[in-house]
């Protein structure tokens, strides 16, 4: 397995800084809210795809001199930063047609990922006609403020423009660039997105129904903020994954928790813990392999797609151990099933070659994001196989504010986008829009599950994970897979049948 993306000295020294702050509260802070991220699974089983060679040469790229500011008039708010997109035209109608535009809003990485590994929009665009667009997130990729990431990451202030309502105003920008630019007038955009994507798309369409007919939101947890959804919730989900797959698993992940607890309490008992785990580097306290094991149970249960399915490696790894090997020889095992032959498992530096892969600059920025607006109150209660850890609001803010000096926000993103009371405030107001969710995946719960209106729509699968619905087309696909994007696509095609409808009689009048 390759080893993880390289950046420049100046700035590996600098993310070497903000992640030695983040770690040494996030026992007490609880600020490791888990990823957001569409294609994580998918770039932990294949870096390549990092890689701009990957990408299709039916893909064109452009830049967008985006403004920094949208939403003041003080000078240093008309300054530009390049924003990529890409778009394809392969199977594009045309504009004299009014051929649909699909546009996928990037998410908490580099787009280069998404070019390969979505292919929602490149398998219906000939059914479509449609126009693909891939819009690349501020902050993130090669999408960077300030010339550079170092100074984009310098400090609060810089970092300020990093915010949803910023980013969902670049993507609506952009759109409405690319349609003038192609005199696409009444072309209709679907706009599609995955995870913190995926919140995007449907608060697109919310904000700016000008600009986007509908929007398809693929495991979007909008209600996972200020106590909507339960705190627990998550943990729950990636307990009952485990414990469906293997009880036997189950019981022994359950049970080494108090074994890690016991060795790391006696004499060089983290260095016994560092050569049973096979660490990168020697463990300093117990909690970082806690840590290290709790966010790879917790990312095999987010992404447990087939054919692989995560889940049930680790406890093929777990269960298929020699009987008479150790409790926490069998977590290992499972590791080892998991992450495959590394030079080491647990607690990587920056530079490593360990596996899997990690690209720390999108660490860092989604750390910023969860300590400032996306505030998601993710703790750990009773009854899972892991130790008790429920989220402290009082401790996870100030534990941001010692990060980045910044006081978060846990209240705004139900005050600027709503939440509470879903239905009763958006089946008459909002439309056009499918909130789609796989059940197996930990953040479901904070997912729509229900339709909320006629046109508000949930979709949902019991053995979906996290965007499985987003990613290409496979003939080893499960029935349910093929059906839950066939129902989508469906939904999609009457709304732009309804658009063409409208469209025709207003034209017609004139």
């Amino acid at each position: 397995m390759n080893c993880s993306p390289k950046f420049p000295v100046k700035w590996v020294k600098f993310m070497v800084m903000i992640l030695s702050i983040a770690s040494t509260g996030i026992a007490a802070g609880r600020t490791d809210i888990p990823r957001l991220s569409p294609t994580r699974g998918i770039i932990m089983e294949d870096p390549d795809l990092l890689s701009s060679a990957a990408v299709s040469d039916d893909f064109q790229t452009f830049y967008y001199p985006q403004t920094l500011d949208h939403f003041n008039y003080q000078p240093q708010s008309n300054a530009t930063f390049q924003q990529r997109y890409v778009m394809n035209f392969k199977y594009w109608g045309g504009a004299n047609n009014s051929a649909p535009i699909l546009a996928y809003l990037g998410a908490e990485s580099h787009l280069n990922v998404s070019l390969t590994s979505i292919g929602f929009l490149n398998d219906n665009a000939v059914s479509f006609n449609a126009l693909l667009v891939y819009i690349e997130h501020r902050y993130y990729g090669i999408s960077i403020p300030f010339g550079s990431r170092e100074e984009a990451f310098k400090n609060a202030s810089t970092l300020g423009y990093f915010n949803s309502a910023q980013a969902i105003a670049d993507y609506a920008e952009i759109i409405m660039h690319i349609k003038n630019e192609l005199r696409a007038f009444y072309s209709p955009v679907i706009v599609v997105g995955g995870s913190y994507g995926g919140m995007l798309a449907s608060w697109l369409r919310l904000k700016y129904p000008h600009v986007a007919l509908g929007a398809l939101a693929s495991s979007a947890p909008i209600l996972y903020f200020d106590k909507i959804t339960p705190s627990g919730a998550y943990y729950s989900v990636v307990t009952k994954d485990f414990r469906e797959a293997s009880e036997s698993c189950y019981q022994t992940i359950r049970n080494s928790w108090s074994v890690i607890d016991k060795i790391a309490s006696q004499p060089n008992g983290l260095s016994n813990l560092s050569t049973i785990f096979k660490t990168c580097k020697p463990l300093n306290k117990s909690s970082e392999l806690k840590i290290a094991l709790k966010n790879m149970y917790a990312s095999a249960a987010q992404y447990d797609r087939p054919p692989r399915y995560p889940v049930t490696v680790i406890c093929g790894g777990i269960d298929g151990a020699n009987e008479k090997q150790d409790i926490l020889s069998k977590i290992f095992a499972g590791v080892v099933a998991y992450r495959g032959n590394c030079s080491c498992y647990i607690n990587p530096s920056t530079n490593d070659s360990s596996c899997p892969p990690t690209n720390d600059s999108e660490i860092v920025g989604w750390r910023w994001q969860t300590c400032s607006e996306m505030v998601i109150p993710i703790g750990i209660g009773n009854g899972t196989m892991f130790q008790p850890a429920p989220f402290n609001l009082t401790s996870f803010v100030q534990h941001c504010k010692t990060i980045f000096g910044v006081t978060s926000r846990p209240h705004w993103v139900t005050s600027y986008y709503g939440g509470h009371d879903i239905k009763l405030i958006l089946q008459r107001f909002g439309s056009n829009i499918i909130f789609s969710n796989g059940l197996r995946d930990p953040y479901s719960p904070g997912g729509v599950l229900e339709n909320i209106s006629e046109s508000i729509l949930a979709v949902k699968t019991v053995n979906g994970s996290h965007c499985l619905d987003l990613y290409a087309q496979n003939a080893s696909d499960p029935d349910w897979l093929v059906k839950q994007r066939q129902t989508e696509v469906e939904i999609i095609r009457g709304w732009i049948a309804q658009y063409y409808a409208d469209l025709k009689a207003i034209l017609f009048k004139q």
